[in-house]
């Protein structure tokens, strides 16, 4: 990582990289914590080194606020973190390991927990691309006709990928070094209401079966983003319409799974 980093000297850096699987977390924690926490260190430690240091932005999570006390309300930068996976706490580890290279090197690092976000070419491994990906199969008769899914009663806060990526552009232009920025919708919708949208624009009735294997042994009801430090920074706000990256996310399933 030092060596690349002193070959390209990067004037920002994008810093994404990591395992996402919170299932994952869960069979192996100790892989996902070395891994998260162990790569940003060294990226971290080699951009330090330069003279010109770069922009860095670091990309957290929901899942840094695992289980939010009291009633369901939307989350701010200022909520309690409190992670209830071992993905959760690897991502206040990097949270916090950016905010305090810039304490003690004045690194330029600007943090953002980004919420649910979604779109096409999202792993199948995550809930609406399977939900898509398992409908495009059985319009091809590929998979028998029935939906597998795990619990639809969640309600999370999903922005188009694109909305966010965007975002993220924003944030290394226009954010604080050392500031931390929510970024998300501020609406929460249930799978539920997510599966019967996707559902509607099947060719085809599909009946639904759940797994209780898919069901997470922890998963907070509701997640909602309070995104207004960031929007009063930046004047972002998500322009694509749910529907719309449900419609974008179902077409691109149907294209893999017809040229496969």
């Amino acid at each position: 990582m030092d060596a690349l980093v002193k070959r390209l000297r990067p004037d920002w850096v994008f810093h994404l990289a990591a395992l996402s699987s919170v299932a994952d977390s869960w069979a192996d924690p100790a892989a996902t914590l070395i891994n998260n926490v162990g790569a940003q260190a060294n990226l971290l430690a080699a951009a330090a080194r330069l003279d010109k240091k770069p922009r860095i932005l670091v990309i957290g999570s929901t899942d840094e606020y695992g289980q939010p006390s009291g009633r369901a309300r939307a989350l701010d930068e200022d909520t309690p973190l409190r992670p209830v996976t071992p993905y959760g706490v690897s991502k206040v580890a990097q949270d916090f390991l950016a905010f305090q290279y810039y304490l003690s090197l004045k690194l330029p690092v600007v943090r953002v927990r980004a919420f649910n976000h979604t779109g096409p070419r999202q792993s199948s491994h995550f809930a609406i691309p399977s939900f898509a990906r398992q409908l495009a199969r059985i319009e091809l008769g590929r998979q028998r006709p029935q939906l597998t899914v795990g619990n639809l009663d969640v309600r999370r806060d999903f922005t188009d990928v694109r909305d966010m990526v965007r975002a993220y552009r924003l944030a290394i232009e226009k954010g604080r070094p050392g500031a931390v920025y929510n970024l998300g919708s501020g609406r929460a919708v249930s799978l539920r209401r997510i599966l019967a949208s996707l559902m509607g624009m099947s060719r085809r009735p599909v009946p639904v079966r759940v797994d209780r294997a898919l069901i997470r042994t922890v998963d907070p009801r509701t997640y909602i983003c309070d995104a207004g430090r960031f929007r009063r920074a930046t004047g972002w706000r998500p322009q694509i319409p749910l529907g719309d990256t449900l419609r974008d996310t179902l077409e691109y399933w149907r294209r893999v799974e017809a040229a496969s």
